[in-house]
C-alpha cells in the first residue's frame, strides 16, 4: 500500500484565538494523544513557521522518535507541519484548519498524510492507516477534551 490520508472534524467550545494557541503548542499534545510519550520544542521563541518538536511515540507497541517542523502558521486559521525525521512509516503532511462555529466555539479539522518509508513499512502502513481512520474520530474527541480543560 502506498499510504493515505486520514483526519476528522470536532466542534470545540472555545474561541478560535484560544483553540489555535492551544494546538501550535505541539508540546500539549501529551495532553490528548496517547501514543505522544513526551515531545518538547526544540528550536528558540514561540511556535510559529519553522518550529521544530521532537517526540516520542509508541506506535504497534514499538517506540520511535520523531521529529516534526511546522510547515505553515496562519493565526488563527491554519497550522501544517513535515516530519523530518526518519522511520519506517513517516508523515510527509499533516494539519489542523480552524474556523470560527458561532459564538465561543471553534471548529477544527485535523489531518495526517502517512506513508511507507522502508521495505517494513510498506508492509505496515496499510494497517497502521487503518488504525488511524478508525480511530479519527476518538482522536478528535480527545483534542475537543484537552482544549476545554486547559
Amino acid at each position: 500500500m502506498a499510504g493515505g490520508r486520514f483526519g476528522a472534524t470536532v466542534v470545540i467550545d472555545r474561541p478560535i484565538e484560544e483553540v489555535f494557541a492551544f494546538l501550535a503548542n505541539g508540546e500539549n499534545d501529551t495532553k490528548f494523544s496517547a501514543r505522544v510519550l513526551e515531545i518538547e520544542q526544540t528550536t528558540d521563541g514561540p511556535p510559529g513557521l519553522g518550529t521544530i518538536y521532537a517526540s516520542t511515540v509508541k506506535d504497534g507497541g514499538v517506540k520511535f522518535k520523531r521529529q516534526f517542523k511546522l510547515t505553515e502558521f496562519e493565526a488563527p486559521t491554519k497550522i501544517r507541519w513535515t516530519e523530518v525525521s526518519t522511520g519506517p512509516v513517516i508523515t510527509p503532511e499533516g494539519g489542523y484548519d480552524l474556523a470560527s462555529a458561532g459564538e465561543g466555539r471553534t471548529e477544527v479539522r485535523f489531518y495526517n498524510v502517512i506513508v511507507p518509508n522502508t521495505f517494513v513499512g510498506k508492509l505496515v502502513v496499510g494497517p497502521a492507516l487503518r488504525s488511524a481512520r478508525k480511530g479519527a474520530d476518538d482522536f478528535a474527541r480527545a483534542i475537543k477534551r484537552a482544549v476545554e480543560a486547559s
